[in-house]
């Protein structure tokens, strides 16, 4: 089985004084802005960081629950965060490093299954299997 999902961006203008909008094949995303201020300055809107946190965080989340439900382990819920670092090396900036944070409720779970489960998604997840970067998580299991 092969999918192919597309997103686009349109750029106009400089690096510092441009501005774009960024747009998903399903029109979830529709023309949203992003610019230098959005991604680099704090400025309220999106950024390709947080975007490639959220695709990671739901991919991961999507995972997890797969795995866990071949063991066993029925999530009742799971919420995950995915913080994406973007530091600036000799070659420009790179992403460096990807923190999963993930709380799952799942009654009557055994912990050592569940911690098992947990790492193989972060390992399996397709989203991680792009990633040149450290990938770290944080994973509670509430009963």
């Amino acid at each position: 089985m092969s999918m192919k999902k597309t997103g686009s961006a349109v750029w106009e203008g400089s690096l510092k004084e441009g501005q774009g909008q960024v747009s998903t094949e399903s029109g979830v995303l529709k023309d949203v802005p992003y610019s230098f201020g959005k991604r680099f300055e704090g400025e309220p809107g999106s950024n390709p960081e947080e975007l490639i946190g959220a695709a990671h965080a739901s991919c991961y989340s999507m995972a997890l629950s797969m795995i866990m439900g071949e063991a066993g382990l029925e999530p009742e819920k799971i919420e995950t965060e995915a913080t994406v670092t973007l530091s600036q090396d000799d070659g420009g900036f790179s992403i460096t490093a990807v923190h999963l944070e993930t709380r799952v409720r799942s009654p009557g779970a055994d912990q050592a299954a569940f911690q098992e489960a947990a790492d193989k998604a972060k390992k399996g997840c397709p989203v991680s299997k792009l990633f040149n970067a450290e990938i770290t998580l944080d994973a509670s299991l509430e009963n």
